[in-house]
């Protein structure tokens, strides 16, 4: 499996922004309106955005996925360590 990509990790950061209540910034109206479209977000009164069921089932799907990441990086991390360790281990025994 591959890592998250840089895309998906800015999707998730546009929607825990928004679940938080933060107000959109200036820049974010084309995004805004990809988000509404897309069926993630509906628009509020004013600028006000609110995630619909399926950005909060998205959101929650992507911190699952960064979750699982860190973990799976966790276990190579230590496979590696324990791999050097017995190539270590076999070094000395010669």
């Amino acid at each position: 499996m591959d890592p998250i990509s840089l895309e998906e990790l800015a999707l998730l950061n546009v929607l825990q922004r928004i679940d938080q209540g933060h107000p959109p910034e200036n820049h974010s109206g084309a995004l805004r309106e990809r988000l509404i479209e897309s069926g993630l977000a509906e628009a509020g009164e004013g600028d006000e955005v609110h995630l619909t069921d399926a950005g909060i089932e998205r959101c929650k799907s992507l911190r699952h996925r960064v979750a699982a990441d860190a973990e799976a990086a966790l276990v190579l991390k230590e496979r590696e360590e324990a791999a050097a360790q017995d190539v270590e281990t076999a070094d000395e025994a010669k």
